[in-house]
């Protein structure tokens, strides 16, 4: 296989904006399917949601792996979910791909999850192309969305392509670069007619070519000098400093289309082999466990195996790891070492896969990405062919903001409530699982609504266990709002040798904007307390972080400085460090006049102009901030800033408020002091539950 050929690459959007129409469209123009399906909500369904689930809502729900051949070139494509509940999916995906294809509508334009999605792609540094998807809405307008881009993505997006007509109208489009007007005939729009450009249209087509040109001579001297000697520039050069350009994510390359009208679908394929880069092209450093060393990894096949597990599946046969290769080759049959734990682990087959359908090979090369059965992983782990040969930067896992209180209806199925949950939490690092000790309650975590309702339908259907639900609950935190000094000593004297520590410092808050949950600092001098009881004082502070004194919730922007103390020669041990700094804890936290906070959404409404009023109101009384509100086509957008436990069955009353025509999504956006009347209730109410307890005990 010539690497050179090979493109991983995903599709990511806002909910949607066309992103499984558009890879069925892909996958029917390379003879991987013979017949076109759709998403339809209604139990058939496209190719990739390949889910009963998926089929049903009409929603993609898991990122599904299928490749895929054009023009010489083998194309690895994932597709992604766009509900935000299920961003770890994106991201993990991200993770390991080469390249993306930012899909937007033309009508909606940069969305709420399309700026999540965009700072997604920054964070793995994957260079992307956007497709501006849907030209055949009324009121679809390309240059719009690529002032979007720019504005709100902060890109430098440059249109390849003018489109011939709009909504109804729309007929094809004109490439920029060729100069051609380019049709899409046949029943399925297989047949690409490439005809001069309409006369009506020759203006506007070389007056866009030039502002491409102008923008791409900013990436190319050569370029530069040709546009001013006013000499014709090549496709050739056009085609190059475009692919160096969008490789090193400076230009954003546009193209449009409409994936239902199947138009504009083949030269976006040819795009993706002529700019996103090949496995060569990427630059990707393991972190040796000797120090902070980073080895660059070489795709190539005769060099020491390195992979990385990016998602796992757990099936009736099995678990199905998904595994994206950077270095070497991973044969069948053969030990490989996973370097988190450091067991050998056979690989007992490798496949390649298309949605849940596989075919088995022999082996796969670096810049592959398949699926391997036969070892036992843990979503981000790294495998190599040597012990402790390095490990791959792990992805991201944004923390859950909901919980919920299940229980299987029948003492029978435990068990098997047991085992769904288990395999759920293995599969997805957002999915969590705890007993509260004081209840005695199972809760599950997860990012929203949305994500949990799917896991409980999951484990009706797939488990046949007839789960029963609590209701939601919002993870609050706690905060401090002044710094306190400190001064706790620890002293027990019983039979034999006692316990003493002793701490002196200061309790402080931490900036709003801080990512940073906790922090530790010690200023000791002159071995007041010996430094191997350090990591002790800061692991009973961590420990004490768990319950906060407001309401029991996880204590967070909190920062302690450990600035003097005293230990005894005899009594000194790790364990009274550990009890002393939690005792200090519990005793002067309650003085920085601790606060709750709570996890605020980023909501974006779509509903007709008429209802604006309502929604805002709504949306105000639920305690939400409106950032912005725009007009698009008799359609009112509203971006909110609202707290999570007022958007409870928000989809309900929505669609209530705007006669079934208002639509939303919503993502985390911080945590945020809650309003003193608020906290009050909150507190409250856990009191309540927590005499209920001792009463029920």
């Amino acid at each position: 296989m010539n690497l050179a050929q090979v493109r991983n690459i995903g599709i990511s959007a806002h909910i949607d904006s066309g992103k499984t129409t558009l890879s069925e469209r892909m996958l029917y123009y390379t003879g991987r399917i013979h017949k076109i399906e759709e998403v339809r909500g209604d139990g058939s369904g496209a190719t990739m949601d390949h889910m009963e689930l998926e089929k049903e809502r009409g929603i993609t729900i898991t990122s599904a792996a299928t490749s895929i051949e054009w023009n010489g070139h083998q194309i690895n494509l994932i597709d992604t979910p766009g509900h935000v509940d299920f961003t770890v999916e994106v991201e993990r995906s991200l993770r390991v791909l080469d390249g993306a294809v930012l899909v937007l509508c033309a009508v909606g334009g940069v969305q709420s999850q399309s700026v999540t999605v965009d700072r997604q792609m920054k964070r793995y540094h994957v260079p992307r192309i956007a497709f501006i998807n849907k030209m055949d809405r009324t009121g679809a307008d390309a240059e719009r969305v690529c002032r979007e881009l720019r504005e709100k993505l902060h890109c430098e997006a440059v249109l390849m392509q003018l489109p011939m007509g709009a909504g109804e109208n729309f007929e094809g489009v004109i490439d920029l670069v060729t100069m051609q007007a380019l049709y899409f005939d046949g029943a399925n729009g297989e047949t690409v007619r490439s005809e001069p450009i309409p006369e009506s249209l020759q203006e506007a087509a070389e007056e866009a070519r030039s502002e491409m040109l102008e923008q791409l001579a900013m990436y190319s001297d050569e370029l530069m000098e040709a546009l001013l000697a006013e000499e014709e520039v090549s496709e050739t050069l056009i085609y190059d400093v475009m692919r160096r350009a969008c490789c090193q994510q400076e230009v954003t390359p546009v193209l449009l289309g409409s994936a239902y009208r199947n138009k504009g679908v083949q030269p976006l394929l040819d795009a993706v082999t002529r700019f996103l880069p090949s496995p060569l092209q990427r630059e990707i450093g393991l972190h040796t466990f000797d120090g902070d060393e980073t080895l660059p990894l070489k795709p190539d096949p005769d060099l020491p195996m390195v992979g990385m597990a990016f998602k796992i599946v757990d099936e009736p046969f099995g678990q199905l790891t998904y595994m994206r290769l950077y270095q070497g080759k991973a044969q069948k049959g053969q030990t490989y070492i996973n370097q988190r734990t450091g067991r050998k682990e056979r690989f007992s087959r490798v496949l390649r896969m298309h949605a849940d359908k596989r075919e088995e090979i022999d082996e796969a090369v670096a810049g592959d990405i398949v699926a391997i059965m036969g070892i036992d992983s843990a979503s981000g782990d790294t495998y190599a062919a040597m012990p402790r040969y390095g490990t791959l930067e792990s992805m991201f896992v944004p923390e859950p903001v909901i919980e919920i209180a299940v229980a299987p209806a029948s003492r029978s199925d435990g068990d098997k409530l047991s085992k769904a949950l288990a395999r759920f939490r293995k599969e997805d690092p957002t999915f969590r699982v705890r007993n509260d000790e004081e209840t005695g309650e199972l809760l599950i975590a997860g990012m929203g609504e949305l994500h949990l309702e799917v896991y409980i339908e999951r484990i009706r259907r797939e488990y046949k266990v007839d789960v029963e639900v609590g209701a939601p609950k919002v993870s609050y935190r706690e905060a401090p709002t002044q710094p306190v000094r400190f001064d706790f000593k620890h002293k027990k004297q019983t039979g034999g040798s006692g316990q003493y520590a002793h701490v002196i410092g200061v309790i402080e808050p931490l900036p709003e904007d801080t990512d940073e949950d906790f922090l530790f600092e010690e200023t000791i001098v002159g071995g007041r307390i010996p430094k191997n009881y350090i990591p002790s004082v800061e692991k009973g502070f961590r420990q004490a972080l768990a319950k906060g004194p407001v309401a029991e919730f996880p204590v967070v922007r909190c920062k302690i400085v450990v600035e003097d103390g005293s230990y005894h020669e005899v009594d000194s041990s790790d364990r009274a460090f550990q009890i002393c700094a939690q005792g200090c804890f519990r005793e002067y936290f309650p003085k920085t006049r601790p606060v709750l906070l709570e996890p605020i959404m980023r909501l974006e409404v779509e509903c007709p102009e008429p209802f604006q009023g309502s929604v805002t109101g709504d949306l105000t009384s639920r305690r939400g901030i409106i950032v912005s509100t725009d007009m698009r086509e008799g359609t009112a957008v509203l971006v909110a800033e609202v707290p999570l436990a007022e958007t409870f069955g928000y989809a309900t009353d929505l669609r209530s408020m705007t006669q079934g025509q208002g639509t939303f999504s919503m993502e985390p956006a911080c945590y945020r002091r809650v309003p003193p009347s608020i906290q009050e209730e909150i507190i409250a109410a856990r009191k309540k539950n927590d005499k209920q307890l001792v009463g029920a005990k």
